[in-house]
């Protein structure tokens, strides 16, 4: 990766997606609304159309949130699509309820992307253990390669458009498909060191 210098607070779009998850919402949120510090955040959500409190939950946050998007989708990666189509901001971060961001995130988000010629990022996450690091050359062999993708991944959001939005008839696997599109591209990548954690992923859920 080709190093450069630049200083200036990159805007970031984080869309978090949600159904029926009352229990651990507002942890995700506030995980995100805490880590804005000055830099230029839109944050979006996307609810399922979620039969519980959720969506109450979210509107006490609704100031702090830039976009509120509760309807009936055609899955988890139909949901992110439909954030990254409405995000604004030159990067884009996916955080799933029940995932929450460490203090910082953005802060090294930003300084990541000043400081390399990258398309995109893996952090290291916490997920019982410190997953880090990027391997292209080990994704067809080797499952579990990489940082999660709630949580650790950002890309420049015109990167993501010429890679391809995440494809929805991969019920579970699309964010895989998206990693190993980006593997075979010519865009760049680069991961965190080690001990530069973007937050904790959780062990339930999808």
């Amino acid at each position: 990766v080709k190093n450069f210098m630049t200083n200036h607070n990159h805007s970031l779009s984080v869309i978090t997606v949600v159904k029926n998850d009352q229990e651990n919402i507002e942890k995700t949120i506030k995980s995100v609304i805490s880590n804005k510090k000055g830099l230029k955040l839109e944050y979006i959500i996307i609810d399922g159309k979620s039969g519980d409190k959720t969506l109450s939950i979210i509107k006490k946050y609704k100031k702090k949130i830039n976009k509120i998007i509760s309807e009936k989708d055609k899955g988890i990666y139909d949901a992110m699509n439909k954030g990254i189509k409405k995000s604004t901001g030159n990067i884009v971060g996916i955080l799933n309820s029940d995932d929450y961001y460490y203090k910082n995130t953005f802060k090294l988000v930003n300084e990541y992307f000043n400081k390399n010629d990258i398309d995109f990022i893996f952090g290291s996450v916490n997920h019982k253990r410190i997953y880090h690091g990027f391997y292209p050359e080990k994704i067809w062999y080797k499952m579990n390669i990489y940082p999660s993708h709630s949580v650790s991944f950002f890309i420049k959001r015109n990167s993501q458009f010429k890679i391809g939005l995440y494809d929805n008839k991969f019920r579970f696997s699309a964010d895989r498909d998206l990693i190993y599109r980006l593997t075979k591209s010519t865009m760049r990548g680069i991961s965190t060191k080690k001990s530069e954690i973007f937050g904790k992923f959780a062990v339930d859920g999808i």
